[in-house]
């Protein structure tokens, strides 16, 4: 490998998952302190995270910036429970397509009365001071304030199925190639199971330009702590895309990846290894973008949309 090309791939250092909590009236604000006192130990990160509260008229907010080399899967589950217990509903940002995602920021998480804080017990003594206001007004919400439906994961395990099981990839990337979309599916009723509190209304995203998925043949670069492979991404989405290949990192790490388009352009960044395909002949890795970069969103998204073209 070149020094051009290692600089390239190393200048992406540890992956940022941005997360969120929503509380109202409805919160049990010493039970939001509590929690939000102990997430340095819950979430361990290379770095202080960065926290952000932001306070507004019937809710407040807290986001957090989460450095870690590998996904916290399993410490996502546990914050998701305590969020859900004290009252409250998280989202997982990185989840979110970016347009959705910068309107929740703007919509949640901005405004007059947003803090940036260097450390969870000064989040925690704000959360709580509003929090307990909120609490004395009438009329108290009947439940947690509702936030945008991330994409699921299965989204992306769907996404590595299709690959291996299309026919073929076609030996160039062609912008004419016709993409396939999947049949939108109505909204389940949330379940005690999803990872989204039982009975709570969400916004749906764009199933259509969310879930499109096109056959491709891109040449690309990923690395881990370990591995530099070149590849080729067989299958691409506005969420991430799948790649045929023999090396298959654990799912939950985080790779870097070198995406070359037949336009010139390039996309860098990290993407989450969601699925990994073990077949001899079609075997490979799931992987989601977790990039939280305007101009990374941007590249894609004229890449895709010279794929799909309009939309009927």
């Amino acid at each position: 490998m070149t020094q051009g090309r290692q600089a390239r791939l190393s200048s992406v250092d540890v992956p940022v998952f941005g997360l969120a909590a929503l509380w109202n009236g409805s919160a049990r604000a010493e039970r939001v302190r509590e929690l939000v006192e102990g997430l340095g130990a819950l979430l361990p990160s290379p770095k202080p995270p960065g926290i952000v509260v932001a306070l507004r008229e019937a809710e407040a907010s807290l986001e957090l910036k989460v450095e870690v080399p590998s996904y916290p899967r399993a410490a996502v589950e546990a914050l998701t429970e305590q969020v859900q217990q004290s009252g409250g509903t998280l989202v997982e940002l990185w989840r979110l397509p970016k347009a959705q995602r910068d309107a929740f920021r703007e919509g949640a998480l901005t405004g007059p009365d947003t803090h940036a804080l260097e450390d969870f017990e000064a989040a925690a003594i704000v959360l709580h001071g509003h929090l307990q206001q909120l609490a004395v007004r009438e009329p108290i919400p009947d439940g947690p304030p509702p936030g945008p439906a991330s994409v699921p994961i299965a989204f992306f395990e769907d996404t590595a199925r299709a690959a291996t099981d299309s026919t073929p990839e076609p030996e160039e990337a062609a912008p004419a190639a016709k993409p396939t979309a999947p049949e939108p599916e109505p909204e389940p009723e949330p379940a005690e199971t999803d990872d989204r509190p039982a009975g709570q209304v969400y916004e749906t995203f764009d199933t259509q330009r969310r879930g499109r998925r096109f056959a491709v043949k891109l040449e690309m670069e990923f690395r881990t702590e370990l591995d530099f492979v070149r590849e080729h991404a067989t299958n691409i989405s506005n969420g991430g895309l799948f790649v045929r290949t023999a090396h298959r990192p654990p799912v939950d790490s985080v790779v870097t990846v070198l995406v070359k388009l037949p336009n010139g352009e390039r996309l860098q960044g990290d993407a989450l290894v969601v699925h990994v395909v073990d077949d001899p002949y079609k075997g490979g890795v799931g992987l989601a973008f977790v990039n939280d970069d305007p101009s990374f969103s941007q590249t894609l998204d004229r890449y895709l949309a010279s794929l799909a073209g309009p939309l009927s």
